[in-house]
């Protein structure tokens, strides 16, 4: 990790292209935000999309939610990965919250609910207007973050750690913005070439610099 770049002022631009850019999961409420959340876990965004909305006309909140069965759900999330599980958790979920206005608006609070970790109740607390009390760190930001050099190692939770402690709290929402970068730009094969963080990466320095 590089002492040498002032992060705080280098994420200043990420942070500002992203800012307020929406979850790209499709949801209506904090309600859909949670549901969905916990079945795109090892599954993909799109494929929550597309599932969504049937999912919702059947089950349209936390108190539908707590009457749902194996063999009521099943046909709706069948196809997630993980559904098993997934199935038990949201009918815990519903049955101990209930209703809506039930829905914790904390990381303790969240992350007391199976299913959900740090980085699900990170995404929930961001895309629901709560204070972050983390940094998102979901795959792309596993990727980019130790490209840049602002942080180090694979594992999601030590890197959250690396980067509360290089950023200040108001420059939490770097998590999120990173992810979005790691979607359009700094991709597993990076586009480089148009990338705006260029003059603080590690990576670029390191492979791309002298070929480009």
């Amino acid at each position: 990790m590089s002492a040498a770049i002032n992060w705080a002022e280098a994420v200043k631009p990420l942070i500002k292209k992203y800012k307020n850019k929406k979850h790209p999961l499709n949801y209506e409420n904090v309600y859909q935000l949670v549901v969905m959340v916990v079945l795109s876990a090892q599954d993909s965004d799109r494929h929550i999309n597309e599932l969504a909305p049937k999912l919702f006309e059947s089950f349209p909140d936390m108190r539908a939610l707590s009457k749902a069965t194996p063999e009521t759900l099943t046909p709706f999330i069948g196809s997630v990965r993980n559904f098993g599980n997934k199935i038990k958790w949201l009918m815990e979920m519903g049955q101990t919250i209930k209703d809506d206005k039930n829905i914790p608006t904390t990381l303790e609070g969240l992350t007391a609910l199976k299913g959900i970790g740090r980085k699900s109740a990170n995404v929930i607390l961001r895309e629901s207007g709560q204070p972050a009390e983390g940094i998102i760190v979901d795959l792309h930001v596993v990727r980019v973050a130790p490209r840049l050099g602002i942080a180090t190692g694979t594992d999601a939770n030590k890197i959250e750690k690396q980067l509360m402690a290089v950023l200040p709290q108001k420059e939490w929402d770097a998590g999120m913005a990173m992810s979005f970068h790691g979607r359009e730009i700094c991709r597993p094969q990076p586009k480089c070439e148009i990338c705006f963080m260029k003059a603080f990466c590690a990576y670029y320095k390191a492979h791309r610099q002298t070929t480009m």
